[in-house]
């Protein structure tokens, strides 16, 4: 990731997030990372969004990073939970006003009518709130997805890629492969 902060020219916590509907067709987007720890990666979004939705209803994901100029991607799959509301609160906190106000305005994945109803839905969430404080919506949290299975991905010249996989073994801990490209 450091690495990547120092190459990419834009977001290099950029990820794609995958996860499946209720019929079980998958759907990816690409979101940002917010956090990551020993117990997994972190990033946002509203629970009724159709990613919100869909990691509630099956609380698995897959996430990868592509970064083009180290020719490196890195695949993540495992659980997914939701942060606890401290964690959201202060991740919520350290957001521009202009994105809290949003987090408000945004009913996320919904059929929206015009540009100007979503325009006028803001300036409502800003004349509630003046220049007061902007409390976390219920419906805006964060996930975290625990990983079960990690792969590096780098790119070599004539399709001779180093692919290494780091899986969770049932004790906790994790086995090494080297895969072929």
């Amino acid at each position: 990731m450091g690495e990547a902060a120092a190459s990419e020219p834009s977001d290099p916590n950029a990820m794609t997030l995958a996860t499946v509907d209720q019929d079980g067709l998958p759907n990816a987007r690409i979101v940002l990372l917010k956090g990551f720890d020993t117990h997994g990666f972190v990033f946002y979004t509203n629970t009724e969004s159709a990613k919100g939705r869909e990691l509630l209803a099956v609380p698995k994901a897959a996430l990868v990073f592509h970064w083009k100029s180290l020719t490196r991607q890195v695949r993540i799959r495992g659980t997914v939970s939701m942060v606890d509301d401290a964690e959201a609160d202060a991740y919520y906190a350290s957001r521009p006003r202009g994105s809290r106000i949003s987090a408000w305005a945004s009913q996320q994945s919904r059929p929206l009518e015009s540009r100007e109803r979503f325009i006028a839905d803001i300036a409502a969430v800003e004349a509630r709130y003046g220049e007061g404080e902007i409390t976390r919506p219920s419906h805006w949290t964060g996930f975290r997805l625990a990983p079960l299975f990690i792969e590096f991905w780098h790119d070599r010249p004539f399709r001779r890629h180093d692919r290494i996989v780091f899986q969770r073994d049932p004790s906790g801990g994790w086995t090494t492969t080297r895969l072929y490209p």
